[in-house]
């Protein structure tokens, strides 16, 4: 697996687990409704209780109302009530490994460690990891608003 600089502290995930996540990150990029750009996403992620969430982009006519495949995935994890996260795999049929967007990033970092692990993998097979902190350094989380 390709890591960026700085390795996370969940580097060492187990590698059948991970296989198993990214397989139902496979599995949601194939639900992916984008009619638009056609840039299907899949997300899967691996909750504390060991729980596999999963979501996948859904374009809008509106494009301002389109979801982001790892917001879906998050948000079905917490509809459930599970809120806290080992890591997340982003899945694309793309030649480049794709990170999440800015607004994905902010929703990570609501509910995943700072350490946490994100990992973008592709049809070829190929990964890439990051920690939620090299993806938003400084980010915006709730202790700024529980903390005074």
């Amino acid at each position: 697996m390709e890591e960026s600089k700085s390795k996370s502290q969940n580097s060492t995930i187990n590698e059948e687990l991970l296989k198993g996540v990214i397989v139902e990150a496979k599995k949601a990029y194939r639900n992916a409704y984008a009619p638009y750009s056609n840039f299907h996403v899949g997300a899967a992620a691996l909750t504390v209780d060991g729980d596999i969430v999963k979501g996948c982009n859904v374009e809008n006519a509106s494009y301002g109302l389109t979801q982001c495949a790892e917001r879906n995935c998050i948000n079905h994890a917490v509809v459930n009530g599970q809120k806290s996260f080992e890591f997340i795999v982003i899945y694309t049929e793309q030649e480049q490994l794709t990170p999440p967007c800015g607004a994905c990033r902010q929703v990570i970092a609501e509910f995943f460690s700072p350490h946490a692990s994100v990992i973008a993998s592709n049809h070829l097979n190929q990964q890439k990891l990051w920690s939620v902190k090299e993806l938003l350094p400084d980010a915006f989380t709730p202790q700024y608003l529980l903390e005074k």
